[in-house]
């Protein structure tokens, strides 16, 4: 069974999906000032990792490190949502498959309750 990270070109195409991802939330007044003293190459390498282990590759971020990275974050839904919906655009302009994307999202809605840590 091919994983959806071997379906894609693994790491190749994830660090491209990633780096057009953040981009696009730099840019966002939503949530472009969580990134403000963000050193943005670790956190590339990082998000790249977890992207990488959604689609079934060979990372491993566990449900404790997530809630550990993001607490004191203040995430809250509004936050989470722009995100995820930032990364969702990002999967098709890289011509996931609609399918591929709604499992992949399946998995980071899946953390929400992890992440966001404000209402």
């Amino acid at each position: 069974m091919t994983t959806l990270f071997q379906k894609y070109g693994g790491f190749s195409t994830v660090s491209k999906v990633v780096l057009d991802f953040y981009d696009k939330v730099l840019d966002s007044d939503t949530v472009g000032p969580f990134f403000d003293d963000i050193d943005m190459r670790r956190q590339i390498d990082h998000q790249t990792k977890f992207i990488a282990q959604v689609m079934g590759g060979p990372a491993s971020y566990s449900n404790d490190v997530l809630q550990r990275v993001h607490a004191g974050l203040r995430i809250d839904r509004a936050a989470f949502n722009e995100v995820a919906g930032l990364l969702e655009g990002t999967l098709q302009q890289h011509g996931i498959e609609p399918e591929d994307i709604a499992a992949i999202m399946q998995e980071i809605h899946g953390r929400a309750h992890i992440i966001i840590t404000s209402d």
